[in-house]
């Protein structure tokens, strides 16, 4: 390999700068004289040439960005002309590498430089390695040429032997950049830029080959979806002329068209736009692919979905009044919330005020009660009266949110969620939903779907709904919403605060027989297989049945009594024991279901009465299952074995203590004003029981009833066995407001109770007890608990000394 040499005669030239491009040794290249700077090279060159013999000589130098190469090359000007579009030019030819050395000065405009010529000899005959770089740049070269099928030009560079014109050829190739060529002509060594042209060939065939390979796929997939296609379109042609052939109907064919069902759909304006783009998707996916499934599913629910489908409302206000009243005794709040709707309604649509600001005329009420009470079956009756479509959802241990407002698509199984599914199951945009037992909604890891529930029942937001697995929006402000709970401190207070709140606090008596009467006996006797004409239960015996075999809010117990009775009868009357019409009284009920689980305490004998003794009174409480009596027991321990204080039982919570240690409290700071032996508070201890212990207890009420069981166990009065109470009390003896007093006074009611003392300020919850109930008691409203012990102590007897209990 030759050096670079310098034995070479320096050389005075002009330069021809040429802007981004390169011309290597070899090359003969058109430049245009219209360029200021090409022709006043051209032109000094012409001019130094006259004074010396050959052609006029000039300095290519390549000019990247204004900054000039340190290499040129000494070019000759082969002619002077006219170019193909008619401008002045002039053929210039490439013929060695030039090392520019500093300017100098010379004729005419042009820039003149002094340079040296570089030696690009190499060594005859070619070494090895060389000889094989050589045959491999020419294999290169010529695989690519024939790819561009420029064959000409292969027999011209298959005929080039000379190494470093063998390396200049490559500066007519396309590919490269003007970096890359300034690379190539400043390598003054034939062999390394020989290697190096080498390499920018094969990197340029090897993109090249990849860029094929990637077309070459694209086309294949174009191809084959193009093909499948065609294919599946042809299957349907043929598909389509076998059923003509065979008479079937074609419609199969189109309610597989999801654009054709979307477009035919009676859907809004937006939900039209979101199922087209998704039947575009359908369309551009293949078969195989998950994505199809998933709105193929979409797309149905979409479709089924009945966006604008609503049922007519029966603006029959008297006839919805009848129906209530017909298929339920009692529950007049609900009735008369119902009806008040419904006479809105009418008025809102006699008007045209049907939908104000985007939003229709739904309401969202919670039926808060205890078991039995009818909260079920007031929706069916409520949907009948108003003429809609009715919907359970039932919400008892529902712990997950998706379970409201559904699933996102993308998970399989995806659904939507249980309020969209009951407007899909009903089939109109205006049901009335029943969304049973919406206090036993749970939460964990996977949400709380009570705060997505603060939507759905929020007739503020409710004309907006989305659901997640929909994604469009879901008017729900024509719905009637029903929620049923048992207990009203169990919902959520942000979702109760959405909600109108109707209390169902339970039947009377009489309710309970007319119910029984009209609505259970029927139902009964049918499941039973009578008729009415074979079994009749006389007015005696139900509520013999209502009062002493059940003791409950609803009608639930009542009903199973009814069916095991009727039962009795048809398995006696099979087996010949009994033959029919039979009509069942008050005395057959103990011979048929044995005895009666619930007798008053006023009908038991006085000795075996829990007042019997004192230090018993009677309180009212309030439950999950309704009202109910409480009684309460009150011991004084031995001085002797006993330490002083006071012992709570009975499972109470942190309230109930708390007012055990008031009522003890108030004694021993008033008992000497009541006359009470006080000092026994002070020096034995006292025992305060709820009995029941299984069941947890709680809340102030129950307060003026241990006042009184302690004032009566200090007295030894007895307290009064027709006597209940219920009242939260003060330090100063205060008797403060509670709450429950309708399921109280119920209950009250039930146990055959006939004087109940309240507190004062809970006299305006009275207008909510039944006439009827409050005829058959003797209700007192007290201010202080002095008037509670004169109203529920027995008369102290003839002076005798008390008979206080002792606690073992």
């Amino acid at each position: 390999m030759a050096a670079e040499s310098t034995a070479f005669t320096p050389l005075t030239l002009p330069v021809l700068p040429l802007d981004d491009e390169v011309v290597l040794p070899g090359m003969v290249v058109p430049l245009d004289l219209s360029d200021s700077e090409v022709r006043a090279a051209v032109e000094a060159a012409q001019a130094a040439a006259r004074a010396e013999p050959g052609k006029p000589r000039v300095l290519l130098v390549p000019r990247v960005e204004g900054t000039y190469a340190k290499t040129g090359v000494l070019s000759t000007v082969e002619q002077v002309g006219r170019l193909a579009d008619g401008d002045p030019g002039a053929l210039i030819r490439g013929r060695g590498r030039v090392r520019i050395g500093a300017g100098t000065t010379g004729p005419g405009a042009a820039l003149w430089v002094e340079g040296t010529m570089i030696d690009e000899s190499v060594p005859d005959p070619l070494p090895g390695h060389v000889a094989e770089l050589v045959k491999e740049y020419k294999a290169l070269a010529t695989s690519w040429l024939k790819k561009r099928g420029a064959w000409q030009v292969v027999d011209r560079v298959q005929a080039i032997d000379d190494v470093s014109a063998l390396a200049d050829n490559s500066g007519y190739s396309p590919f490269l950049t003007t970096e890359q060529k300034v690379e190539l002509l400043e390598t003054a060594d034939p062999v390394a830029r020989l290697k190096l042209a080498t390499q920018q060939l094969r990197d340029h065939l090897t993109e090249q080959d990849i860029a094929e390979t990637i077309a070459k796929d694209v086309q294949e997939g174009v191809d084959k979806q193009q093909r499948e296609f065609l294919l599946r379109r042809q299957l349907e042609a043929v598909r389509k002329e076998l059923r003509e052939l065979n008479g079937e109907n074609g419609d199969a064919e189109e309610s597989d068209d999801y654009r054709v069902r979307v477009e035919a759909a009676d859907l809004p304006e937006k939900v039209r736009e979101a199922a087209l783009k998704e039947v575009d998707k359908l369309e551009r996916a293949s078969d195989q692919s998950p994505e199809g499934s998933w709105i193929r599913a979409w797309l149905d629910t979409i479709l089924d979905m009945p966006w604008n489908e609503r049922t007519e409302d029966a603006y029959d206000i008297q006839g919805a009044k009848a129906i209530l009243d017909a298929e339920h005794a009692g529950l007049e709040d609900v009735k008369a919330r119902i009806t008040e709707y419904l006479a809105v309604r009418k008025r809102r649509t006699d008007r045209g005020l049907g939908v104000i600001g985007g939003r229709r005329g739904g309401a969202v009420l919670a039926l808060v009660g205890p078991p039995g009470v009818g909260k079920t079956s007031l929706g069916e009756s409520v949907a009948h009266a108003m003429g809609r479509k009715f919907v359970r959802v039932a919400l008892g241990g529902v712990r997950d949110e998706a379970e409201i407002r559904g699933h996102r698509r993308t998970y399989v199984g995806a659904l939507p969620g249980r309020i969209v599914r009951a407007v899909k199951e009903a089939g109109s945009m205006n049901p009335v939903v029943l969304l049973d037992e919406i206090d036993k909604v749970g939460s964990d890891f996977r949400g709380d779907p009570a705060a997505a529930l603060l939507e759905v029942l929020d007739p503020a937001q409710n004309h907006t709904f989305r659901d997640h697995y929909l994604e469009v929006e879901l008017d729900l402000s024509d719905v009637v919403f029903l929620a049923t709970a048992n207990v009203l401190e169990a919902i959520p207070e942000a979702l109760a605060d959405r909600m109108e709140i109707v209390r169902l606090d339970g039947y009377t008596e009489d309710e309970k027989i007319v119910i029984a009467r009209d609505h259970l006996l029927p139902r009964q006797l049918e499941r039973a297989g009578l008729r009415e004409d074979e079994v009749t239960i006389d007015e005696g015996a139900l509520r013999k049945l209502a009062g002493e075999y059940t003791r409950e809010a609803g009608v639930r117990t009542l009903e199973r009594s009814i069916a095991r009775l009727l039962r009795k009868v048809a398995a006696e009357h099979e087996l010949g024991e009994r033959t029919l019409p039979f009509t069942v009284t008050d005395g057959d009920l103990r011979a048929l279901i044995g005895r009666p689980h619930h007798v008053p305490e006023s009908a038991q004998d006085p000795a075996e009465r829990r007042t019997a003794v004192p230090g018993v009174a009677t309180g009212l409480a309030v439950t999950g299952a309704g009202g109910d009596v409480l009684f309460v027991e009150a011991s004084l321990a031995d001085p002797e074995t006993g330490a002083a204080g006071l012992t709570l039982t009975g499972q109470l919570g942190d309230v109930m203590k708390e007012s055990a240690q008031i009522a003890l409290s108030f004694l021993r700071s008033h008992g000497a004003e009541l006359e009470l032996p006080v000092g026994d508070l002070r020096d034995r201890g006292v025992h305060i029981h709820f009995p029941a212990g299984a069941v947890p207890k709680d809340g102030p009420s129950a307060g003026i009833t241990m006042t009184a069981a302690l004032a009566s166990l200090l007295s030894g009065r007895l307290v009064r066995t027709d006597v209940a109470m219920t009242g939260e009390v003060s330090l100063t003896g205060r008797v403060l407001p509670i709450g429950g007093v309708k399921q109280k006074l119920l209950a009250a009611h039930r146990a055959g109770v006939t004087t109940v003392i309240i507190p004062k300020r809970n006299e305006p919850d009275l207008d909510d007890v039944p006439a009827e109930v409050l005829d058959k008691l003797d209700v007192h409203a007290v201010t202080d608990v002095r008037q509670v012990l004169e109203l529920a102590l027995a008369p102290a007897t003839n002076g005798a000394a008390p008979e206080v209990p002792v606690a073992a």
